[in-house]
């Protein structure tokens, strides 16, 4: 499995890694709905079997939990992946979720606690939010790098604008933003912005939260649980949601000439982009790992590429 270095770091990244938001489970705010705690670690054992050698999750999944669950399932394997994680949502007792860039120090200090590990090898900002206070926060991220509680130091969706701001104060060594056919939005100013200044990109929801997995259907969406957040999103309701499974459709045929999934080909095309360093890519069991890891090496064609290129101009406004 090749591997690309990170910005400006010595991390060597596979190219999907095993993102940990669903493993969070429910009863919060941006909840993909029950999940087995069992499954989760299953999933991520197999993940570290084929070859995936980062795990990002942050401390607002799940609360706490999928932290911690990371944290169970290092201890029961022999791989010692990069492990990411972030800062700046909180909670309070009634379990809402807050933007707070105040409490960087205290929120490292627990997140160390719950993965049970020395330092943490990207620390990101979850979100620029309150604007304000993204200097006088990342001041603090820097400090906590060169104290060696964090190995490097990474923001997520950050604005270029945003971004230029916090490398005055410290470099940069990632953006984490969502990058998907259904949002291409980045592609206009963030990622020629972090290719030029040696940025990585670690994009989240390349599959958009499982609508381009190819096993997405309306049946499905209708009976997602009610503390699933997709169940409210715009992406999952129509006219949106038949456009979007069209989609799916239209990137399972090219997937069916190699053998593989509507998934793997939506993550292949955000990997295709230059700027892109790797991909986090969700997984709830063992099973849906083994069905996504194909991306891990599968590439498109540059003629395949521009096949979906006229698609999406077409279809996708």
């Amino acid at each position: 499995m090749e591997k690309k270095k990170l910005g400006n770091s010595d991390l060597e990244l596979s190219p999907i890694g095993f993102g940990a938001w669903a493993i969070g489970g429910g009863d919060w705010a941006f909840s993909w709905g029950p999940q087995d705690d069992n499954d989760s670690i299953a999933a991520i054992h197999k993940a570290l079997d084929l070859g995936i050698n980062w795990i990002d999750t942050a401390a607002v999944y799940g609360l706490g939990h999928s932290e911690e669950i990371v944290a169970r399932a290092l201890k029961t394997t022999s791989h010692k992946p990069y492990v990411f994680t972030k800062c700046g949502l909180v909670w309070n007792e009634k379990r809402e979720v807050l933007n707070d860039l105040k409490q960087v120090r205290r929120e490292v200090e627990d997140s160390l606690r719950r993965l049970e590990v020395e330092t943490i090898d990207l620390y990101q900002m979850h979100w620029p939010k309150p604007d304000e206070e993204i200097e006088e926060a990342w001041g603090v991220m820097a400090d906590l790098k060169k104290e060696g509680k964090v190995r490097w130091i990474g923001v997520s969706n950050f604005s270029a604008s945003q971004m230029e701001r916090a490398m005055k104060i410290a470099p940069i060594t990632s953006n984490q933003p969502p990058y998907s056919m259904l949002k291409r939005d980045i592609e206009a100013e963030i990622l020629p912005f972090c290719e030029k200044n040696n940025i990585g990109t670690i994009n989240y929801a390349p599959m958009h939260s499982g609508l381009l997995t190819g096993a997405m259907t309306k049946e499905r969406v209708a009976n997602f649980p009610e503390d699933d957040f997709r169940k409210r999103a715009l992406n999952y309701q129509e006219p949106l949601l038949s456009r979007n499974l069209g989609v799916a459709e239209f990137i399972g045929k090219i997937g069916a000439r190699h053998g593989v999934s509507a998934g793997v080909v939506a993550i292949a095309w955000t990997l295709h982009h230059p700027a892109v360093t790797a991909a986090i890519v969700g997984g709830r069991s063992a099973k849906q790992v083994e069905g996504v890891i194909p991306a891990a090496t599968f590439r498109l064609s540059e003629e395949e590429y521009a096949e979906i290129q006229a698609y999406l101009k077409e279809h996708v406004s």
